[in-house]
């Protein structure tokens, strides 16, 4: 196993050489380090090799790594990439900086009223069902156009556009896709792109990349 240092550095020289093809600026994009199913002590390697922006899958599994971990450093960021239940709301609205997972109504209601609670507003990407997957979250594109007139009409504030293409096939026009959306919507923001694909989402816009296993592995 590579050292996590090593890792991080041959992710970020990827990520800079992405956006150089792009002429983008590496900066502009956000590596979100997937530590969804990793222990603190394979965590802690990557945070001290300067990683600041993590991702989660669950709020229960972040509930129970992460207050400790923000405590002795307090400039991480914890971002949710996975699907979220309209009763984990204010869980998640107290824990988490940025939601990936915004897609339907009754969580646009959820989400609006915890932020409302806790007094603190959390940013949230639109997961868009870009392939039209049965099985996989995300609202349907039709859809997208009255949902974010919803989210509009609260104060969460809209970081952007997710999707996860399917499996298998090729990932650019998906990818592609979701910038045209975010053009036709106003939205600049794209999280998109994971461990396999990511460079091909740097060039086609991603504003986010959700890294896992290049930085820690790959899970057993």
């Amino acid at each position: 196993m590579e050292e996590p240092a090593t890792l991080l550095a041959a992710v970020n020289d990827r990520i800079a050489a992405a956006a150089g093809l792009a002429r983008r600026k590496p900066e502009d994009v956000t590596l979100v380090a997937i530590s969804k199913t990793q222990p603190v002590e394979r965590i802690a390697p990557l945070i001290a090799a300067g990683q600041r922006v993590f991702g989660e899958n669950r709020v229960q599994e972040a509930q129970d790594k992460w207050p400790a971990l923000r405590e002795a450093h307090p400039d991480l960021a914890l971002h949710l990439v996975g699907q979220l239940q309209s009763n984990k709301a204010d869980d998640a609205v107290a824990l988490f900086d940025c939601i990936h997972s915004l897609d339907r109504p009754s969580l646009v209601g959820a989400l609006a009223r915890a932020m409302d609670k806790a007094g603190r507003l959390v940013s949230c990407f639109v997961q868009v069902n870009i392939g039209a997957e049965e099985q996989k979250g995300g609202c349907a594109i039709a859809d997208l156009p009255a949902l974010l007139t919803e989210i509009r009409a609260t104060a969460i504030p809209v970081a952007g556009l997710m999707c996860v293409p399917p499996a298998g096939i090729e990932a650019a026009p998906f990818f592609a896709l979701l910038g045209k959306l975010a053009d036709d919507n106003g939205i600049t923001g794209l999280s998109m792109g994971m461990s396999e694909d990511f460079e091909t989402a740097i060039t086609l816009g991603a504003t986010d990349v959700r890294v896992g296993s290049a930085l820690f592995g790959a899970r057993g």
